[in-house]
C-alpha cells in the first residue's frame, strides 16, 4: 500500500521549480533617462566635477549640465535614477527651476528635448555653441588693414627667417600664451599681433583681452585673445612662430623651456692629400649631429666622407629649439661657392666627392653663427675674394 501524500508536502516540493517572479521591464523612455544619467555621470568621472552651461565650454558639457537641471526637476526621474545616483548628483538641497523655454538658447532647447529623445547626444557633433559662432564669426570678419604698409616688411623678414632658420614653426598647443608682437600661421595666413588691449575677465571667470592681429594678405581683425588661441588649437596647421630672439640659440646651458637640439661642429682634416694639405688652414667640414660629435666622427680614417683620415673638432656649437637639417642647408647655400671639388678613391677604388667641406676661414665661420643667433645672416652672403661675410645690398 502506498503512503499517502500529504498535500502540504507536495506544494512544497513543486514551489521549489515554480517561475520567479521578474522585476517589470523598463519603459524606452526609462531607459533613455538612464542612459542620458549615465552620460553625465561618465563626464563627472572623467573631470572630477558636475558639468556647467556656460558659452565657454563645449557643447556637449552645456547639454548634459541643461539635462542634468531637467532631471533634478522632474520627481519621477529623480525617483527612478536615485538607486543608481553613487556621485551624489541629485542629493540637492534646493532644486532648480528650468529657465523659461523663450528665453533658452537652440542648445539649450536640443538638451532639454535629449533628456526624452533616443538620439545619442554623442551624434550632435554639427551643434556650436554660442562661444564657438562667435569665435568663428570673429576669425572670419576681417577688415582691410589700411597701414598695411607699415607691417608688410614684418611679414617680409620673418619669411626669410623662417627659410634660414633663425626662426621655425611649432605645433600651437592648448591655451599656450599669445603676446604683442608675436607671429603666427592660421588658415594658411601669417598672423601678427599688433597690439594688444587692456586684459579683461570672461564669463568663466578667466582672464582675456581683445588684440588686433594683422595677416599677411593684408587684413586686420579684431578678435579676443581666447579666440585666436582655440582657432590655432583647432586648426590642424596653426602654428606658432619662434621669435628670432628668444633666448640664445647657441648657448654653453639650457634654458629651463629650451629644447637641445644638437651640434654644430666644424672639422679640420689630416689627410696627407696634395690640396688638402696646402690648404689645411681654411679647409673645413661643417655639420650638425642629434648625438655626439665624437661618436659622428668614430673611423673617420676610414670613411670617404671625412676624406679617410682623421679629423680635428676646431668648433662646437651647442644647438637649441631650431631645425637641424634646416640649419645644415643654410651652411650649404651660405657657403655653397667655395664648397671644395674633390675626388679621392674610396677603399674599393671608387672615386667620391666628399660635401660639406668648405675653403672658408674659421673666424668667417663663428661670424656666420654669431649671425644665425641674432638673425643678421638674412642679410648678409660670403664673398670668396674677401673672404668677409657681406651685407646684401
Amino acid at each position: 500500500m502506498s503512503k499517502e501524500l500529504d498535500l502540504d508536502e507536495l506544494e512544497a516540493e513543486l514551489s521549489d521549480f515554480a517561475a520567479s517572479d521578474k522585476k517589470a521591464s523598463r519603459t524606452p523612455r526609462e531607459e533613455r533617462i538612464i542612459a542620458g544619467f549615465e552620460d553625465i555621470q561618465r563626464f563627472v568621472e572623467q573631470h572630477g566635477r558636475a558639468p556647467r552651461n556656460s558659452d565657454y565650454n563645449d557643447i556637449f558639457e552645456r547639454l548634459y549640465a541643461v539635462r542634468l537641471d531637467r532631471l533634478l526637476v522632474q520627481e519621477e526621474c529623480r525617483e527612478l535614477l536615485m538607486p543608481l545616483d553613487h556621485q551624489g548628483l541629485l542629493s540637492v538641497a534646493e532644486v532648480r527651476e528650468p529657465a523659461d523655454i523663450s528665453l533658452m538658447t537652440d542648445d539649450e532647447l536640443l538638451a532639454e528635448l535629449a533628456v526624452d529623445d533616443c538620439s545619442d547626444i554623442q551624434s550632435l557633433r554639427y551643434v556650436r555653441s554660442n562661444a564657438e559662432k562667435r569665435e568663428a564669426e570673429e576669425i572670419a570678419n576681417r577688415e582691410r588693414c589700411d597701414d598695411f604698409e607699415r607691417f608688410q616688411p614684418l611679414f617680409e623678414q620673418v619669411q626669410r627667417e623662417l627659410q634660414s632658420g633663425v626662426r621655425v614653426s611649432r605645433t600651437f598647443i592648448r591655451d599656450a600664451s599669445i603676446e604683442e608682437g608675436q607671429f603666427f600661421i592660421l588658415g594658411g595666413q601669417t598672423a601678427y599681433v599688433a597690439e594688444v588691449g587692456d586684459s579683461i575677465r570672461a564669463p568663466n571667470g578667466e582672464s582675456d583681452a581683445r588684440l588686433r592681429v594683422i595677416y599677411s594678405n593684408g587684413t586686420e581683425s579684431n578678435l579676443l585673445r581666447r579666440s585666436l588661441q582655440r582657432a590655432l588649437y583647432k586648426d590642424d596647421a596653426g602654428r606658432r612662430v619662434t621669435d628670432a630672439d628668444s633666448g640664445p640659440l647657441f648657448a654653453e646651458y639650457l634654458e629651463p623651456e629650451d629644447i637641445e637640439s644638437g651640434t654644430i661642429y666644424v672639422l679640420r682634416s689630416h689627410s696627407k692629400h696634395p690640396f688638402v694639405s696646402k690648404h689645411r688652414e681654411l679647409i673645413h667640414k661643417i655639420g650638425v649631429t642629434g648625438g655626439k660629435v665624437e661618436s659622428r666622427i668614430a673611423g673617420a680614417e676610414k670613411d670617404a666622407t671625412y676624406l679617410l683620415a682623421e679629423v680635428e673638432v676646431v668648433a662646437t656649437y651647442k644647438l637649441h629649439n631650431i631645425n637641424r637639417v634646416r640649419l645644415e642647408n643654410l651652411f650649404h647655400r651660405l657657403f655653397g661657392s667655395v664648397q671644395i671639388d674633390l675626388a679621392i678613391p674610396d677603399r674599393f677604388g671608387n672615386q667620391v666627392k666628399p660635401k660639406e667641406w668648405f675653403l672658408v676661414p674659421l673666424h668667417v665661420i663663428d661670424e656666420a653663427v654669431e649671425g644665425i643667433r641674432n638673425g643678421s645672416i638674412t642679410q648678409k652672403a660670403y664673398n670668396p675674394e674677401t673672404a668677409r661675410l657681406d651685407v646684401i645690398k
